[in-house]
This record gives C-alpha cells, sequence and structure tokens, in this order.
C-alpha cells in the first residue's frame, strides 16, 4: 500500500491526485465490500462548503482482511470523479480510516432523477450558518441509506481534495449512482456553492474493478 505523504505542493505538483476520470483498461479485483453500517444519533455541521455529517464508533467497511471505521460522511457538487467521462451533479464521500491511520473515501455519485429518501430527511436539518455541529439525540440517520443497491465498485490510489491533497488515500467509488430529484439538488445548490476539484491526471494509477 502506497505510504502517505503530504505536502501543501502535492495540489499541483502531485502524481496521485484525485477526483479522476474512471476509464479502462482495468484490473479485476476479487475483494467485495462488507458493510457493517449502522444508525447513529445524527450531528450535523454546515461548514461553509457543504454538509458534513459525523458518526458515532461502530460502522465499519470491510474489504478482504482489512477494516475501516466510517466516522463522516460530506457531499460535493459537482461529484468529481467521473466515469468513463461523466460528469455527475453531486456525490456524497464517506470518510473511513483504519486502525493503523489509512485513509479511506467512498464515493456515492448521484444522478438528477427520483426523490432522494436519505436526502429528504437530512436536508430540512442542514444548520442555516457555520456554527459548529448541532447534535440531535432523538434522530437517527443510517449510512446504508445512502448506498446505491449494487456493490460493484471501482478502486484506485488518489489523495485528498483539498489542501494540503495529501496522497495515498484510497479511494472507492461505487458504480452505481442513486437518484436525486432536480428540486433536491437546486435547494442543496441554494445553501452551498460548488466545491468540487477538477478532474486530475491519471498517471499511469492502476484502476481496480468489481463486479
Amino acid at each position: 500500500m502506497m505510504a502517505i505523504t503530504s505536502s501543501a505542493s502535492l495540489c499541483e505538483t502531485g502524481k496521485a491526485q484525485s477526483p479522476i476520470n474512471i476509464e479502462g483498461p482495468m484490473h479485476k479485483s476479487a475483494m467485495p465490500l462488507q458493510f457493517d453500517y449502522h444508525a447513529s444519533p445524527l450531528k450535523i455541521a454546515n461548514d461553509g462548503h457543504t454538509v458534513r455529517v459525523r458518526l458515532a464508533s461502530g460502522s465499519q467497511l470491510k474489504i478482504g482482511s482489512q477494516k475501516f471505521r466510517l466516522y463522516q460522511f460530506h457531499f460535493h457538487t459537482p461529484g468529481g470523479d467521473r466515469i468513463g467521462g461523466e460528469e455527475f451533479p453531486m456525490s456524497a464521500h464517506l470518510l473511513h480510516k483504519s486502525d493503523s491511520g489509512q485513509l479511506l473515501a467512498l464515493v456515492v455519485l448521484f444522478r438528477v432523477g427520483a426523490k432522494n429518501q436519505a436526502l429528504s430527511a437530512l436536508m430540512p436539518l442542514i444548520p442555516g450558518r457555520a456554527d459548529g455541529d448541532h447534535g440531535h439525540e432523538k434522530i437517527s440517520i443510517d449510512p446504508n441509506t445512502l448506498l446505491p443497491e449494487s456493490r460493484a465498485y471501482y478502486r484506485y490510489t488518489g489523495s485528498l481534495t483539498s489542501a494540503p491533497c495529501t496522497e495515498g488515500v484510497e479511494w472507492i467509488v461505487m458504480n452505481m449512482p442513486v437518484e436525486i430529484s432536480p428540486a433536491q439538488l437546486a435547494l442543496y445548490k441554494s445553501k452551498f456553492a460548488d466545491n468540487a476539484r477538477p478532474v486530475q491526471a491519471l498517471n499511469k494509477r492502476i484502476i481496480f474493478e468489481n463486479q
């Protein structure tokens, strides 16, 4: 696994940056995703750039023998990572960390279509200003509701998408997008300006695919 490196200059000079355009040829992965996510009391924040939800310990993602704890998720517009050149209007980034400190970002992409039930519950609770976390002990959020039906995915080694653009971050991009209604997307964009980083060069990195 690639060692994590960090420097402000990586945003300009790094060779393993995120997001990317996912396209072939790809290497097959035999390691399925095993989700062990659980509902958690809602802790939500407007950080001035996106809505961020922090999760209590207990939810984790297993990939082979590796285990990654889910600790927060947030959203980007547009989606950032592309598949076969297709740009998506929105994405959810679910951030994980292993016991050894390895970072993993799991990306769920959105297409415009039907109303998204997870976002229907979340959007009315977005704080009106950036003033820290708002706890809702009587309201639970289940991260499973953000996931698509298919567990097919792409995997590559990338970076954080904002300074210092730390490299060595594992990226899992779900193959199947979920849907968001035009009204939901417009409401979200009325609250937050676009915050996705442009697509970065692949630089001969290997993309793994699991169907």
